[in-house]
C-alpha cells in the first residue's frame, strides 16, 4: 500500500494555527473528524507517548502515532505550520510538519509500523522539508507522496 492512498485531502491541513506541541496535536486530531469524546481520548493517548520522548525526527519534521480504540482502521493526517512549533525535536530545531498516525490496538493489516516507517523514509530526503514548504493545496501534497513516498 502507498502512502498516497491513505491521505484524503480533508486529512491535510497547510496552515495549522496552534502556537504549542498540545495544540498542535489537537488540530491535528480534529483533521480525522472523530467525535468530541474520541478527540480527547485520543489526545490523552498520544501525550502520553510523546512524554516517551518526543516524536519530531528532526528536520522540520515530527511523526506524531499511537494505537487506540478510537478508530476502527488506520487513520492519518498532514499539517504543516510554516512559522514551526517547539517540538522538543532530536535537533532541537522548530517543527513544520506533522504527519499524524493512529491505528487500532488490532489491525488486520497490520500497516502501522510499515507506514511509520515509509513516512520516516519519505522524510529522510533531503529536499523534502522545501518541497513540503512550497505547497500551496492538498492536492499538491497528495501529488507529491504519488510521485515520491514508497
Amino acid at each position: 500500500m502507498k502512502l498516497r492512498e491513505l491521505f484524503t485531502s480533508d486529512s491535510v491541513e497547510l496552515d495549522l494555527s496552534a502556537e504549542s506541541k498540545d495544540d498542535i496535536l489537537k488540530e491535528l486530531i480534529q483533521l480525522l473528524g472523530l467525535d468530541d469524546k474520541s478527540d480527547a481520548i485520543l489526545f490523552k493517548t498520544l501525550k502520553r507517548r510523546e512524554n516517551l520522548g518526543s516524536t519530531g525526527i528532526g528536520k522540520g519534521i515530527a511523526i506524531p502515532h499511537c494505537r487506540s480504540l478510537v478508530v476502527n482502521k488506520l487513520r492519518l493526517a498532514y499539517g504543516r505550520k510554516p512559522e514551526g512549533v517547539d517540538f522538543q525535536a532530536i535537533d532541537e530545531e522548530p517543527v513544520h510538519n506533522f504527519f499524524l498516525i493512529v491505528a487500532p490496538p488490532l489491525e488486520v493489516s497490520n500497516q502501522y509500523l510499515p507506514v511509520l516507517g515509509k513516512i520516516a523514509q519519505f522524510a529522510k530526503d533531503p529536499d523534502i522539508p522545501e518541497v513540503l514548504s512550497g505547497i500551496e493545496t492538498a492536492e499538491e501534497f497528495l501529488t507529491l507522496l504519488e510521485e515520491r513516498a514508497p
